[in-house]
């Protein structure tokens, strides 16, 4: 599904990025990407999404090369980064409408879709209002419907639960886990560990851009040792 061999991505005058990263996220898995501020796990999110170009290595996204064929790629998986950007001078319907065109949705499919989520994340009274009058956490909502209109392989998500309400929180997750029921895969970054343990089936931390530990979920994690514990020791208490 997904596959980053070697992923250099350095900033030019600085010595933050991502440093030989290679990673595979496979249909089905919840793949939970988690590290301190700075760690370099929005850089790496940006490089798979096609945001960032990259100094050197691979990506691929079901079979496809993100330097040799990024269009392509994109048709494949939904990004939602850690701060939305939307269009404030459209009402949220309208930019759902923007966004399934984009994707060619059609419009049996958009309405069903749109009606389905809207619902679940409590934002369905409000579509016809402006974005500009929406909270942090409806553009939340608003993205992440946005982000399901064309039923993506792969969904990359920044700090997905930021923002979000309990009820919209288990929403998420619970989305999460039937979209990787139906064979596709989820790669985030998320600072919520117990969120992460419970989750996901796989796990990577990463420090300063260079990946320090990565697995399954239940190897990572040993009996009566949360991920949080594992987290401090290998990141935070060399």
């Amino acid at each position: 599904m997904l596959y980053i061999k070697n992923l250099t991505k350095h900033y030019k005058g600085s010595t933050k990025g991502v440093t030989d990263l290679s990673l595979h996220v496979e249909a089905g898995d919840i793949f939970a990407f988690i590290g301190h501020n700075g760690a370099g796990k929005t850089t790496t999110l940006k490089c798979v999404a096609g945001i960032h170009n990259f100094d050197q290595g691979e990506i691929q996204i079901h079979g496809l090369s993100m330097k040799e064929e990024s269009l392509a790629c994109k048709k494949q998986f939904a990004y939602i980064p850690d701060n939305p950007d939307l269009f404030d001078y459209l009402t949220g319907i309208q930019y759902l409408n923007f966004i399934a065109d984009v994707f060619e949705v059609s419009g049996e499919e958009r309405e069903r879709r749109i009606e389905k989520y809207a619902n679940a994340f409590g934002i369905m009274e409000s579509l016809g209002d402006l974005i500009s009058s929406y909270s942090h956490g409806m553009k939340q909502k608003l993205a992440i419907i946005s982000a399901l209109l064309h039923k993506p392989k792969l969904l990359i998500l920044d700090e997905p639960f930021v923002g979000l309400d309990p009820q919209a929180a288990v929403v998420l997750k619970n989305t999460m886990r039937e979209l990787c029921e139906e064979g596709g895969a989820i790669f985030f970054s998320t600072h919520v560990l117990d969120v992460a343990e419970k989750l996901c089936n796989k796990v990577a931390i990463i420090k300063e851009g260079t990946l320090i530990k990565s697995g399954n979920m239940e190897d990572v994690v040993k009996e009566g040792i949360s991920l949080e514990d594992i987290f401090m020791e290998v990141v935070c208490d060399e």
